[in-house]
């Protein structure tokens, strides 16, 4: 999420059923025999790539940005051998997923509305949704829009922050307010017009916003854009916010790949290329609409009860620099049944960066809560 200026694999999974669905990737047989066979599942007027496995109560997986199903690759088989059926599509505009044009097409009606498709595609009636990132957010929303079809939610690093305030929270919003300028986030205003009134406009949800600027210089070097978003060991958040502006105003994406990464990569030089051919081959521009529909997801949740009203568990990284552990201080009262971890040494990409500590917290999780035979 950083741009610095800015096991077990289950045996026999389909590295030929993906390479058929995706030639380019035909020599990637190893990396993919990570992941279940993919097959396209015709949801909500698109077609989407879902990756299956396992039996047992559903587990749906949804990454973030910039990332793809191939995101979950260490919690697949071990959500699978621990009794789960888990369900990993590349969301709408990744992938190999469908990639509509319109900007409209990736808003909250939209994506809530895929993953009931694919619900109904594969005859399941509720789920457990476990997602990070904006699949986080897409887990949050879930619930308050599907209730009747969310068992649960497990969400990595982002909090539930009513009616879309996640980034005017007073932990990113204090550090770079001017001495004596004052700011309290009102869940009845625009998100996007009051982040304007704190953010330089290079942050980056607010230069998604302002044209193509952004998606032009990303998709101008993906290999590039991906190395200097998935890194880690970058500090710790009260470090981060003794840094100049642009860091503090998240000015990540859409800048020029610099000569020197600081941090280390999350990804080995396969897994990295991996994430290249995909985006090598539909850009960012659908993956950064989702960002552009903000002010429209905001819109429609405004007459909407914002409590989350089934079992939930919050999976924090103790240096992730933008959604900060600490964001979920006084989540209780919107999430009442909520259990709360942190894991230690990890920044934003902790299903990647600590593989098993997250399997240990939600498997722990999800037999106390959905037990496999209804134990």
């Amino acid at each position: 999420m950083l741009k610095l200026t800015r096991r077990a694999l289950l045996a026999g999974f389909g590295a030929v059923a993906s390479a058929t669905a995706f030639p380019a990737m035909a020599n990637q047989g190893l990396l993919l025999s990570a992941m279940p066979p993919v097959r396209m599942v015709a949801a909500n007027g698109i077609n989407l790539a879902v990756y299956e496995s396992g039996s047992g109560p559903a587990v749906v997986l949804l990454h973030g940005f910039p990332g793809l199903a191939y995101t979950w690759r260490y919690q697949i088989p071990a959500l699978v051998a621990a009794g789960y059926r888990v369900i990993v599509p590349d969301l709408r505009g990744y992938g190999l997923s469908d990639r509509p044009e319109a900007v409209e097409a990736y808003d909250l009606a939209n994506l809530t509305g895929d993953v009931v498709g694919l619900l109904d595609a594969l005859d399941v009636e509720k789920a457990v949704f476990m997602g990070h990132d904006f699949g986080g957010l897409l887990s949050w929303q879930m619930a308050l829009f599907h209730r009747e079809r969310t068992a649960g939610v497990i969400s990595l690093n982002t909090p539930h922050i009513p009616h879309w305030m996640l980034w005017l929270h007073t932990d990113l919003v204090a550090p770079v307010l001017q001495e004596g300028q004052k700011f309290v986030a009102d869940p009845g205003r625009d998100p996007i017009a009051q982040m304007r009134e704190v953010y330089s406009p290079h942050m980056y949800v607010l230069l998604f916003q302002d044209g193509d600027a952004a998606d032009t210089v990303m998709n101008s070097d993906p290999r590039g854009t991906l190395r200097g978003s998935l890194r880690k060991n970058l500090g710790t958040p009260t470090g981060w916010d003794q840094l100049p502006a642009q860091f503090k105003n998240m000015e990540y994406y859409g800048q020029p790949t610099p000569d020197q990464f600081p941090g280390q990569d999350v990804l080995n030089s396969d897994e990295l290329e991996f994430y290249v051919r995909h985006y090598n081959r539909t850009g960012f521009t659908p993956a950064i609409n989702w960002y552009r529909n903000i002010t429209r997801n905001w819109k429609a949740g405004l007459d909407v009860d914002q409590t989350i009203r089934v079992p939930s568990l919050m999976v924090s990284a103790a240096n992730d620099v933008v959604l900060r552990s600490s964001m979920t201080d006084g989540m209780d009262a919107c999430v009442p049944d909520l259990e709360k971890h942190v894991v230690a040494d990890a920044w934003h990409w902790t299903a990647e960066e600590q593989p098993d500590a997250v399997n240990r917290i939600a498997v722990s999780w999800l037999h106390k809560r959905f037990p496999p035979g209804g134990r």
